[in-house]
């Protein structure tokens, strides 16, 4: 595919941006610690720690990050090793101010997960940003009156909410791999389906209810087994895990009782407040983050419209908040040839702060700049998606095929669908969701009956996608609900060399890469707040959104897309009987026998975003 002329390839060299040889940074000798208690419009206190550098001679910026995780280490004489989002900040020289969100750790007042925004007057997490920041330009020395926050996922909520209604002296944001819309596509649902491993994991560690203020984490929950495919399974319906958790963890229980994308949800779906957005924006994503990959999308789309020509998007090949730590030079098996993630810190984190918050330096960022995975480059994108992406449908054909021509002959292919044997996410034996799965081998879900795999012939040449994936499949069930996955894969040639070094032991040749993957549950296929049955035996469309990529299929590569029903224990089994699935008895399990058409009438395609 010829290159766009607006796209201009960055070749990230990894010696350029080798760390240099540099003193190890005495954060205690360079920051003073300040604990305080800031009072909110309420008369709620929240626990803060103010790291201000001790060289007094200038007037510094604040950088805030508000957090549910707490913000040790905590006493005066106890110091953080790097301030800020980057060792490469501390050196530079910021105010530093971490927070307890309301009704966490040392902070007073009660949690309430999500908070929804509201201008009620009620606080919120709006609101307390803005008396923070307020408090702070009055009582700590030396502030040049500007002020910027970040944080990553939850942080990166924290930070979307700040932006609400902002304090004037906010001048920069950069929420990272916030969540925006809980239930679709962020940490707990997608497709209507419930993310089971993950909310599982960070509810008994993140929201038990607490008695009082304090600084201890919860411990982490024993599963008493490695096997976290066997614990969910004979955990049964999401609701079961009160056995675990009774009234400790108060989130999960009302979770359960919205299995709809109702007012509980909608309240919390923060891109609906985002219109008064004014100052500068630096979204932050990951193509392989499995936890919050849709909430900078869509923040982003809000953003583009009411701030665009002040929001940057940024996106590399990394897992959750990867960008932060390490190099980002591999994920698993998977190599990018390039220091990824010291590339963003140095080369875009810093220089969009020092230049809204000090007038410091050139700022030459485009609207959105994307790693492209495949042929590992960084691309400037004067918009996301680009315009040169042409919607390209890739039909199922019969005898396990793909290809860009219409099917003409008719057929189906069908498989028995049993949730006492879920298909796994993964074929690592875990019991919570990690990271590496995102790029993760697809041949041990190949090998399985009850799952379709369709291929196309080696690529004869390069084939480019920059944007939005979707499938649109025409299913059947025998059931009256079923689940419906997707996986868009990268098929290596036989010959492919393994990855140098190569502790996992990773062999390349035929190696099936998960590149994106998304699941629909059936009920919800008209409308996600008004679930309705599948008429068995009827032929029935549904779309899967399967969210954006910028990646290039390599010349004698493959591309395959895999269906199935199940993907365990990442999101929670459906029953295959209309009913609440959170609630849903042991006897309401039942096999099914599924089919996808592949005709000219009920076609079946994913569609692909080529670049032309």
């Amino acid at each position: 595919m010829q290159r766009a002329k607006w796209l201009v390839i960055f070749i990230v060299v990894g010696a350029a941006f080798a760390p240099r040889a540099q003193e190890p940074l005495d954060v205690k000798a360079k920051y003073a610690k300040q604990e305080v208690m800031i009072p909110m419009r309420d008369g709620t206190k929240l626990f803060t720690i103010v790291y201000s550098p001790r060289d007094a001679s200038a007037r510094y910026p604040i950088m805030i990050t508000r957090t549910a995780y707490g913000i040790s280490p905590y006493g005066a004489d106890n110091y953080r090793a790097v301030l800020g989002p980057s060792e490469e900040f501390t050196r530079e020289g910021y105010i530093f101010v971490y927070q307890d969100a309301r009704g966490r750790f040392r902070s007073e007042g009660s949690f309430i997960h999500h908070l929804p925004f509201d201008r009620s007057g009620r606080p919120n997490e709006s609101t307390d940003t803005y008396d923070t920041i307020e408090w702070l330009l009055k009582n700590v020395a030396n502030n040049n009156g500007r002020v910027g926050q970040w944080g990553i996922s939850w942080d990166g909520w924290e930070t979307s909410m700040g932006m609400i209604d902002a304090h004037p002296a906010l001048k920069a944001s950069s929420p990272q791999a916030p969540p925006q819309d809980q239930f679709s596509g962020d940490d707990y649902h997608s497709g209507g389906a419930y993310q089971l491993s993950y909310g599982f994991a960070w509810m008994s560690s993140n929201a038990r209810a607490r008695t009082a203020p304090t600084e201890q984490r919860t411990a982490r929950f024993d599963y008493g087994t490695p096997d976290g495919y066997r614990f969910f399974l004979d955990l049964g319906a999401a609701a079961n895990a009160i056995k675990y958790f009774g009234d400790t963890v108060p989130t999960w229980n009302d979770h359960m009782q919205h299995g709809t994308y109702d007012e509980y949800w909608k309240a919390r779906n923060v891109p609906k407040d985002l219109g008064g957005v004014r100052h500068p924006v630096l979204i932050v994503a990951g193509w392989f983050d499995a936890e919050d990959f849709h909430g900078p999308f869509r923040m982003h789309r809000v953003l583009k419209e009411k701030n665009a020509d002040r929001t940057v998007l940024v996106v590399g090949p990394w897992s959750h908040g990867a960008w932060a730590r390490g190099d980002g030079d591999r994920l698993g098996a998977i190599q990018f040839a390039s220091k990824t993630s010291a590339y963003y810190r140095t080369q875009v984190e810093l220089p969009f702060f020092n230049y809204y918050l000090k007038d410091e330096g050139r700022l030459d960022l485009p609207r959105a700049l994307a790693f492209e995975t495949g042929r590992n480059e960084w691309r400037r994108c004067e918009e996301w998606p680009p315009a040169q992406a042409v919607a390209t449908k890739l039909y199922l054909q019969a005898g396990g095929k793909l290809s860009f021509e219409r099917p003409a002959a008719a057929g189906f292919d069908s498989y028995v669908s049993d949730p006492a044997k879920p298909v796994p996410y993964t074929a690592q034996v875990t019991t919570t969701e990690g990271q590496l799965f995102a790029v993760e081998d697809q041949r041990f879900a190949w090998s399985r009956p009850d799952v379709l795999s369709y291929e196309t012939e080696p690529l004869a040449e390069d084939l480019t996608v920059a944007g939005p994936i979707a499938a649109t499949l025409h299913v059947s069930t025998t059931g009256t609900d079923s689940d419906w996955v997707v996986k868009l894969i990268d098929v290596f040639p036989g010959n492919a060399p393994d990855p140098q070094p190569n502790p996992s032991g990773a062999r390349m040749g035929g190696y099936q890469m998960l590149l994106a993957g998304d699941i629909l549950r059936g009920k919800f296929r008209e409308s996600f707040s008004n679930p309705r049955p599948m008429a068995p035996g009827q032929a029935t469309r549904i779309e899967v959104p399967m969210g954006d990529r910028y990646h290039t299929f390599l010349k004698g590569h493959r591309v395959m897309v895999q269906i199935q029903s199940s993907w365990f224990p990442m999101f929670d089994r459906n029953p295959q009987k209309f009913t609440d699935i959170y609630h849903a008895k042991p006897s309401d399990y039942v096999k099914a026998t599924e089919r996808v058409y592949r005709t000219k009438a009920l076609p079946s395609y994913v569609t692909l975003p080529v670049m032309r």
